[in-house]
């Protein structure tokens, strides 16, 4: 599928298969199944349907990615869904003094619905942990700006809807510079050109200004 990276990901249109790949993948199936499954009914995700050693199967759900409706202009509506899905992610019960930290959040991995732009299904927990709500909000300022610079200009839409405390961009910035470098240290084990990949965006992370 268009937006698998990290795993291999197909579908038929009524089931989706998720192959998890690389170092880890055994744990980060575990984490994602257990994630989906616990939070079924709860945050839109989608129903897990079968799971293998290697691989997960969920129903298919219907909708747009969020980076596909961005392309097509809809930045304020993708923003403010995923400020508002991202408020009802961190109000679930956790630990005292954390939240339930998706770890990879951003619009790449929402499903929207194209309609009521409402979120269909969140996407791809396997990194999920229990954490600071900034891991997430900063993260999703890093998928925009990395990824869709055009968009920069509606993140306050995003943080508006999300309604919660918004850390200011000293905090933010180093939350994206901390995650950087443990995804460049998860590279390594992926080879060269993974690397480089992961030094260049952490190079132009560093460079960034509120």
């Amino acid at each position: 599928m268009r937006h698998g990276y990290t795993n291999s990901t197909f579908g038929d249109g009524a089931l989706v298969v998720k192959c998890y790949l690389g170092p880890g993948a055994a744990q980060r199936l575990d984490t994602e199944r257990k994630m989906l499954r616990r939070l079924r009914g709860r945050v839109p995700v989608p129903a897990v349907q079968s799971v293998t050693d290697t691989s997960l199967t969920t129903r298919f759900v219907p909708g747009i990615h969020g980076q596909d409706l961005l392309d097509e202009g809809m930045a304020k509506e993708v923003m403010t869904a995923c400020g508002r899905t991202l408020a009802a992610i961190h109000a679930m019960p956790a630990a005292r003094g954390r939240v339930l930290v998706h770890g990879d959040y951003g619009p790449n991995n929402l499903i929207i619905d194209p309609m009521t732009h409402e979120t269909a299904a969140v996407l791809d927990w396997e990194w999920a942990h229990r954490g600071e709500p900034v891991e997430d909000l900063a993260w999703c300022e890093w998928i925009i700006r990395m990824h869709h610079p055009e968009h920069v200009e509606a993140l306050p839409y995003f943080f508006e809807s999300y309604g919660g405390e918004v850390p200011e961009w000293p905090r933010r910035h180093e939350v994206m510079l901390a995650r950087c470098r443990e995804l460049l240290e998860f590279a390594a084990d992926w080879g060269r050109e993974a690397v480089e990949l992961w030094e260049e965006r952490l190079a132009a992370t560093a460079a960034w200004s509120a």
